[in-house]
């Protein structure tokens, strides 16, 4: 089939890559002329002495005698023992970020030389999906700080990650007790928790299991972090991400511009199959992908390829066929291993850097998203999307479409109805 493709592409442009901006350091200066000898009593026969950096307005050091806390405590005692928690903090991070009852807030605990960026939280991050997403999140310019949450393993991961000589700051969060503390403060949530795929299973028996999980984490999020844009990852998104609109309405918080269901991933498929067959670079394609992320409800439209490219009706059939069916393809190779983990969490990440680029006022920045939508009568829908600083600044109308799109179209949206409504069904019941 592929060397029966016939094909007539104009010449590509290659599209420029986002630049990556690179924090600097500064080194803190210490100056030992300035200790005043009237304020500070400091002990000739000490064995034990604390070597504490003054705080902000400050360029003194001073000495403090372990044995006289009188004098201790009258001199800023409170600031002294911040500044030895923000110091241990630093030296000891992973035992900070484990603890439920650290002296010093998580929220006022950077590493010296944490890039400036956004806060963004991975939950079921010890997850196949998880943990190459954080892994990869970890890498990106954009983050500042990087929770990780997940009901178990979380400390392994979180140790493994935050080893990474990046800008991003990790910590690690385990079980519901620590949910809150993952989600507070939060300018991003990326959710893939849940069960995979098994061979023979279909996104909907994931539904029973991954529903009440989904169902969970967007309680915290719309009591920790109610502005925070959120992408939906776990399975079947039709009907997670209704869920997850009725559980925002009913906590008083639901913001359609802030709520995405990530189907990237069959982007990034389209995108590399049409590439294949036409003998390109994946990176210079560009197939948009509506309708939903489950079987006859991915919709690639091929007749708006970049570039543009022409496709008899068997050759779309085929492409088409791929494309829907690229998760079962990966779930049956595994041979119940797992599902399409590696490749989701690169488009996840991908789609993710686009939401902070988004967020960071960068003009133009275009993706497919499952999002509340009036493109259809359906209540939600893929569609291209622009994002910007508040989350989804213009849904993008389907476009011209051809004989067989058109009837795709209908198959899609007679199967999306009903996921969409059992969605809804079990957030509201």
């Amino acid at each position: 089939m592929m060397n029966q493709l016939k094909t007539n592409c104009n010449s590509v442009t290659k599209v420029e890559q986002p630049s990556r901006h690179v924090s600097q350091f500064n080194q803190p200066a210490i100056y030992f002329n300035k200790i005043n000898p009237h304020l500070y009593h400091i002990s000739q026969r000490s064995t034990n002495l604390f070597l504490l950096i003054n705080s902000l307005n400050s360029t003194s050091v001073f000495l403090f005698h372990n044995s006289d806390p009188e004098n201790m405590q009258q001199h800023n005692g409170g600031d002294a023992s911040q500044r030895i928690a923000r110091i241990s903090a630093h030296l000891n991070p992973h035992k900070l970020q484990m603890e439920a009852k650290a002296v010093l807030e998580r929220s006022n605990c950077r590493a010296k030389g944490g890039s400036p960026g956004f806060k963004v939280a991975i939950l079921g991050a010890s997850g196949g999906i998880g943990q190459p997403l954080s892994m990869l999140m970890k890498m990106n310019p954009l983050v500042s700080v990087l929770h990780l949450y997940d009901v178990a393993n979380t400390p392994g991961v979180t140790s493994d990650i935050s080893h990474m000589d990046t800008g991003a700051v990790v910590r690690g969060f385990l079980g519901p007790q620590q949910l809150e503390n993952a989600l507070t403060g939060m300018d991003l949530v990326i959710m893939p928790a849940g069960v995979p795929r098994k061979p023979g299973m279909t996104r909907d028996d994931l539904f029973n299991i991954n529903a009440g999980i989904v169902k969970t984490l967007c309680e915290g999020i719309a009591k920790c972090c109610p502005k925070a844009i959120v992408n939906i990852i776990s399975n079947p998104v039709n009907s997670t991400v209704p869920i997850a609109a009725e559980v925002f309405k009913k906590a008083g918080t639901y913001d359609p511009k802030r709520l995405l269901g990530v189907t990237m991933l069959d982007v990034v498929r389209a995108n590399t199959f049409v590439a294949e067959v036409l003998g390109l670079d994946p990176r210079e394609v560009d197939v948009p992908v509506v309708g939903g992320h489950a079987g006859v409800t991915i919709l690639p439209l091929l007749s708006q390829i970049k570039p543009p490219c022409s496709f008899t009706s068997e050759e779309a059939a085929y492409l088409t066929s791929r494309i829907q069916n690229g998760g079962t393809e990966v779930v049956e190779a595994k041979a119940g291993a797992g599902s399409a983990t590696l490749s989701m969490a690169y488009a996840a990440v991908k789609f993710a850097d686009a939401c902070l680029r988004g967020l960071r006022g960068d003009a133009d920045v275009i993706k497919c998203a499952f999002v509340p939508s009036v493109v259809t009568e359906l209540p939600f829908f893929a569609s291209k999307v622009r994002l910007g600083r508040n989350g989804i600044e213009e849904v993008y109308t389907l476009g011209p479409m051809n004989k067989f799109e058109r009837a795709g179209l209908e198959m899609a949206k007679k199967e999306l109805a009903g996921s969409i409504e059992k969605g809804v069904s079990f957030a509201t019941k």
